[in-house]
């Protein structure tokens, strides 16, 4: 896989605040090359290693934690032990298929949400996430 390190990547860091450092550059490039997408920290790492780049799963781990914070990318619960990295920021929401760990976006007309309680005094609500599970059907 060729590794994109185009002006429109580094755009894209600068406007976020990042500066753009080679390895930022390396795993924004693998992380947006293929469109909207759900990944763990443990799969662009995986990539990472089979495009070559030389990075360690905790740079991945921390770049990725700067990419939420800059607004890049969003931070995807979906598993206690396993966390999503969603490229679309995009308000959404997500089907997840149990047993094989997929992340499928849900169109936002789909979803109507009414009737949220108050956030707390001085708080404001972010955004709601719905995760609906689904799992393959019984025979």
């Amino acid at each position: 896989m060729a590794i994109d390190h185009s002006a429109k990547t580094e755009a894209r860091l600068r406007h976020a605040g990042l500066r753009p450092t080679r390895q930022r550059m390396a795993l924004a490039s693998l992380l947006y090359a293929k469109g909207d997408r759900h990944l763990t920290v443990e799969e662009l790492h995986e990539e990472a290693t089979f495009a070559g780049i030389d990075v360690s799963l905790a740079t991945v781990y921390n770049t990725l934690h700067q990419f939420t914070e800059a607004r890049m990318i969003r931070v995807l619960a979906v598993e206690g032990n396993r966390t999503y990295f969603d490229t679309n920021v995009s308000d959404h929401h997500h089907f997840f298929i149990e047993g094989r760990n997929e992340v499928l976006d849900v169109p936002t007309s789909n979803i109507t949400i009414n009737n949220l309680p108050e956030p707390p005094e001085g708080m404001e609500i972010a955004h709601v996430d719905v995760v609906i599970r689904l799992r393959e059907k019984k025979s």
